[in-house]
């Protein structure tokens, strides 16, 4: 499948510089993280969380997991998992576990964990299970410059 279309044009419209690294087929972030020898707190991956105003991309390091509760005390909302289905729909460019974690290219609201953005480089699936998009910290900030951001995760 290679790069998402949405991403690359969102990458190409920015005039951000990336690197596409190939890996064996894996499932997770996790799993592209370990596959390709990142470590696990620079691979970002998206958790798509919704409520009645919408959807949201939380964007966090592949080796966490996000605090929903605190989430919703922060934004004052209370959102709650998207479902497979919801994802096939707002994703049909992607494969399901390859999402990448750049909402704005996909025209939605995301907060950032602050760790991935003290990073030199991130890295991030490109939207099959067998690509990577490596970004250098400065360009991943650019992609996020108009995401909120706030300790997501638990450690």
């Amino acid at each position: 499948m290679a790069i998402s279309p949405t991403l690359q044009k969102f990458l190409n419209d920015n005039a951000i510089a990336y690197e596409v690294l190939s890996h064996s087929p894996t499932a997770t972030s996790l799993n592209s993280a370990h596959a390709a020898h990142i470590p696990g707190n620079k691979m970002a991956k998206p958790v798509i969380l919704e409520d009645e105003d919408g959807y949201l991309m939380a964007v966090i390091p592949a080796n966490e997991h996000v605090k929903i509760r605190e989430l919703n005390h922060s934004l004052k909302r209370n959102v709650g998992l998207a479902t497979e289905r919801e994802l096939y729909r707002l994703f049909s460019d992607c494969v399901i576990g390859a999402i990448p974690p750049v909402g704005a290219a996909y025209g939605m609201q995301t907060v950032v964990d602050d760790s991935l953005l003290q990073c030199d480089d991130v890295y991030f699936e490109a939207g099959d299970h067998e690509e990577l998009i490596h970004v250098k910290g400065v360009s991943f900030r650019k992609m996020m410059a108009h995401s909120q951001h706030a300790r997501l995760c638990t450690h």
